[in-house]
């Protein structure tokens, strides 16, 4: 089966990160790309630019507020969510953000 995994994390968090955990996070991303490749879990994946390069379309009455922003996704393949569960909870981000998993149709 495959798998989104939405990566959320606070953009405006960003600048104040100091710039070795910056470089070790980049690591890390790297190591789990690399090793989820290397175990057949991966499929695809890419980082989003920020939320001021994005257009956001809501049809509502009312307003909605929220403080984590979608940074990026992988798309993995598990033998079921609990696989994908386990896979996701080794993204970086899940440190510091969140991450959606969701099962894809078809």
């Amino acid at each position: 089966m495959k798998f989104l995994c939405l990566i959320y994390q606070e953009e405006k968090q960003e600048p104040n990160v100091p710039r070795d955990q910056v470089e070790q996070a980049k690591k890390d991303y790297w190591a789990f790309a690399e090793g989820i490749k290397k175990s057949g879990n991966y499929v695809g994946s890419h980082g989003l630019q920020h939320t001021d390069q994005a257009t956001t379309v809501r049809v509502r009455n009312g307003k909605i507020s929220t403080t984590e922003q979608l940074g990026g996704y992988f798309l993995i393949e598990a033998k079921d969510l609990n696989d994908a569960i386990q896979v996701a909870a080794r993204i970086p981000s899940a440190k510091w953000g969140s991450i959606e998993v969701r099962p894809i149709w078809g």
